[in-house]
This record gives C-alpha cells, sequence and structure tokens, in this order.
C-alpha cells in the first residue's frame, strides 16, 4: 500500500525549489509514496491534510494563511510527519514562531555564503546516519536558533573566518524530533539541486523522510 506524500514548494528562487521538489518527489516515488507536489501554500488550507503520511515544506521566506498553518500544525501533532531540508523547511514562515517551534529550528545566517566547510556525525548508531561518517561539505553553512530539545545526529563547527564571534560554535546540520504524535526530522545541507550529487547528503535526507512518515 502506497503512502501519501505532500511536497509544496515555491518562494525564493536561489533554492531552486521547483528543480529540488522534483528530486524528491522522485526518491519518495522510489520508496512506494504516492506524491502530490504543489506550488505555493493554498493546498495547506484543506483541513484534511491529516490524509498525508508526511508533509515536505520546500518554500523559502513565504507568507502563509493563518488557517493554513493552523492546519499544517495541527496534522503535524495529529501525527503527519514532517521532514526536509535546507531553507526550505529551516526559513519557511519566518514570522511564525508556531510553526518553528514544531521544525525545532529557524535559519538565521550563512557567514561567508557558499564554503567548504565539515560535518561531523554525533551518534553514529543512530540508523539516520549510520555508516556514513563525517564529511567535507560545500555550500552555506547554515547558522541556526535551535530548540534544546532536538535530537542532534550531525553537526559542524565554525571556524570564525566569516564572523569572528561565532569561532568555535558547534551548530546542529542534522536533527530529528518529536512533535505531538509526529515525527519530525531537518537537515541543513541542500542549497541547490545540485547538491543531491553529494551522496551523503542525499542519503542522510532520504532516510530521514522515511522516519519521519508515519
Amino acid at each position: 500500500m502506497t503512502k501519501p506524500a505532500l511536497i509544496f514548494w515555491g518562494g525564493w528562487e536561489g533554492h531552486q525549489p521547483e528543480a529540488c521538489a522534483a528530486v524528491v518527489a522522485d526518491m519518495l516515488r522510489a520508496e512506494g509514496f504516492d506524491v502530490v507536489s504543489n506550488e505555493g501554500t493554498d493546498v495547506l488550507a484543506d483541513a484534511d491534510l491529516t490524509r498525508f503520511d508526511l508533509i515536505v515544506p520546500l518554500a523559502t521566506q513565504v507568507q502563509v494563511d493563518r488557517q493554513a498553518l493552523t492546519n499544517l500544525v495541527a496534522a503535524v501533532e495529529a501525527g503527519t510527519g514532517l521532514g526536509g531540508f535546507h531553507g526550505g523547511m529551516g526559513d519557511t514562515f519566518r514570522n511564525e514562531p508556531a510553526y518553528q517551534f514544531m521544525v525545532g529550528g529557524q535559519w538565521v545566517a550563512h557567514p561567508g555564503n557558499i564554503i567548504d566547510y565539515r560535518v561531523e556525525i554525533t551518534r553514529p548508531d543512530d540508523p539516520l546516519v549510520a555508516g556514513i561518517g563525517d564529511f567535507h561539505y560545500r555550500s552555506e553553512q547554515y547558522y541556526l536558533h535551535v530548540d534544546p530539545g532536538i535530537e542532534v545526529l550531525a553537526t559542524t563547527t565554525f571556524s570564525g573566518e566569516h564572523a569572528p564571534w561565532t569561532k568555535g560554535v558547534v551548530m546542529p546540520v542534522v536533527w530529528k524530533h518529536r512533535y505531538g504524535a509526529a515525527r519530525v526530522f531537518y537537515s541543513a545541507l541542500g542549497h541547490a539541486a545540485a547538491e543531491f550529487e553529494v551522496p551523503q547528503m542525499r542519503e542522510i535526507l532520504r532516510r530521514g523522510l522515511l522516519w519521519a512518515a508515519r
């Protein structure tokens, strides 16, 4: 039996939301999901979002209707999984604390923009990252405000080269947590569609979305 999944995408074009949504849709279909992919947030106005086993936000810096946000939060609290990556999920509704509480964090900066940095796996025994190991990555190194209650699976350490006051700061890159009856997964990796060619990024996201799905 297929699992229904919803991807809603849009917002800032620099994150290539349409291209990324297509990659994620193909990834989920390969895992047996029946995927609905919609541009914009209008689909969230549907009060029956609980029919989806997984919702993937892929929209950076967008506005949302109050009732639509209420529907989304209620669906996740009731057990619909939430999973995503980078600004598509970590900077979706910048003005909505209820959404940020559900995600477990919010993007605030990426000093130096596209740079080389290292991702360190902190829970190598966790199935979401087991066997992957630490790896080098080239992208935006996200500085986030995070919920201390999240379960961190990978981190990165800021060198301070681009923002001296951040030197030595250890920042979560991949995490999971529970919200109500649901599982929530987030990865800060994935600024553009080409980053899916990095096997560690792709595999962590694949495992995370499967884990989050009800």
